[in-house]
């Protein structure tokens, strides 16, 4: 059976950092809680509230949550609707409870919030002028199950209301002495069955090799198991199961202690046939570690130069709560528990395990673990500096031995000494142009009109 606890609600506020004073909505439904508690000191500014699917007994301890808006206390063990006086909520949801006191809604009338209300499923429901009680006693309701109230259903049911009133205390008192009755037999088929557990339970002294015997035989039921008791336990089961039973909260109490027994039964026998598997190698004899993914997740391994670390990036579960996840960084590994499942990778590079870093991506989810390297920045720095000394001196070495290895040209006394300026610029020499003479243009003895004119200048 379940209890409210911190660490239940840090796990379901995820949403909100898994910060609890502040949260605003909660949900804790089908975790088999029995009994409401600390959420008044804990959680002050809930606004919504998911109990649904519980076993809860009694409404308390939330009369202090004044911001409440929405309360869901659907299919729990509930048989009186109390302890809400202090409560704003405008939603109240009761579906499916063992309410047969309906007179009790009145503790309500107070809750000037209050617009919407949920009662069916319960026994009293079924009660003979229900809807009209209610629509009378709780005259701010706008809606009960579901369908709105209408002005003229309200007024019908005002006019009515002794009448009504008068019915549903009849029918009261009608229920809670059957309820008494049924109490009182599933008291006593509980204090039987624990009474056949007791007697089943004792072990046989009748016998010295008992104990012996019980022990050989266990070894081959370990082995393949017994089919003829597990043909009983289905047989067991079945009649359980196909058994009349009143819809009662201890007639739920039992269905959920028979499927615990049972989960516990499959449990044990599953855990007999389960071969114990060998312990994964993560580490050599001879100290080599071994890149192992045993969760199968996705994973980037980055080097970031400008600020000489290397990146892992693994892509685990993006709402798997951080609690399951265990980082282990050595200087030539890193190793991420994964629920209980190793990932290891050997890293390239030395890195300083107390400078590493490791958080979840508020986006992604993802892992990410920055480990810096060993010194490689200095390291690095005194390498290229040396470097850049060695080819400055090689540099200087070259240049000195040329200097001395240097050809002088000779030059002839006999030539002038003074340089051609004309002729540096190889190529066609420039002549001079030079007007031709002008051609005697002699007449020709064919051309009977030709006239010498000397007047004409000739023509070029």
């Amino acid at each position: 059976m379940g209890r409210i606890t911190e660490d239940l609600i840090r796990r379901n506020a995820e949403h909100n950092n898994c910060v609890i004073f502040s949260l605003e909505e909660l949900s804790l439904h089908q975790q088999e809680i029995e009994r409401l508690e600390h959420l008044d000191r804990w959680c002050r500014d809930l606004k919504i509230l998911y109990l649904q699917n519980n076993l809860i007994a009694k409404i308390e301890n939330v009369s202090k949550l004044k911001k409440l808006e929405y309360l869901n206390l659907a299919l729990n063990n509930i048989e009186k609707i109390e302890n809400l006086e202090g409560c704003e909520e405008a939603k109240l949801d009761l579906t499916v409870n063992f309410i047969g006191e309906l007179s009790s809604v009145k503790s309500l009338q107070h809750n000037i919030h209050l617009r919407e209300l949920f009662l069916m499923g319960n026994p009293c429901a079924d009660f003979e002028g229900y809807r009209q009680f209610v629509v009378a006693a709780l005259r701010q309701l706008k809606w009960l199950d579901g369908k709105e109230i209408e002005r003229s259903e309200r007024i019908q049911a005002l006019q009515n209301f002794p009448e009504i009133e008068r019915q549903i205390r009849e029918q009261e008192r009608a229920y809670c002495l059957k309820r008494a009755k049924d109490k009182k037999e599933a008291q006593r088929k509980l204090q039987e069955e624990h009474e056949h557990e007791e007697e089943g339970s004792r072990p046989d002294f009748d016998s010295p090799t008992s104990a012996e015997s019980k022990g050989h035989l266990q070894a081959p039921e370990a082995q393949g198991g017994d089919p003829t008791k597990k043909l009983g336990d289905s047989e067991d089961d079945l009649e359980f199961w196909n058994k009349p039973s009143l819809f009662t909260p201890e007639s739920r109490l039992e269905t959920l202690r028979h499927m615990e027994k049972q989960r516990k039964d499959q449990e044990k026998l599953s855990a007999k046939k389960k071969k114990v598997k060998a312990p994964r190698t993560l580490i050599t004899e001879d100290g080599r570690a071994l890149n192992v993914n045993e969760p199968k997740l996705d994973f980037s391994l980055k080097e970031d130069e400008k600020r000489n670390q290397i990146i892992l990036d693994l892509a685990v579960y993006r709402y798997m709560d951080t609690s399951l996840i265990n980082v282990d960084v050595q200087p030539t590994y890193v190793r991420v528990m994964v629920k209980g499942k190793p990932f290891q990778l050997v890293l390239p590079a030395e890195v300083q395990p107390d400078s590493s870093s490791a958080k979840r991506s508020q986006t992604t989810g993802h892992l990410v673990v920055c480990m810096p390297k060993v010194g490689e920045v200095v390291a690095g720095g005194q390498r290229a500096s040396k470097f850049v000394k060695r080819t400055l001196d090689r540099g200087r070495e070259q240049t000195q031995e040329r200097s001395k290895q240097t050809e002088k040209l000779e030059v002839d006394p006999s030539k002038h000494s003074f340089p051609d300026v004309a002729n540096i610029v190889q190529g066609e020499k420039h002549r001079p142009r030079r007007v031709r003479p002008e051609p005697e243009v002699i007449p020709s003895e064919e051309d009977p009109d030709f006239e010498d004119n000397p007047e004409v200048p000739p023509l070029i």
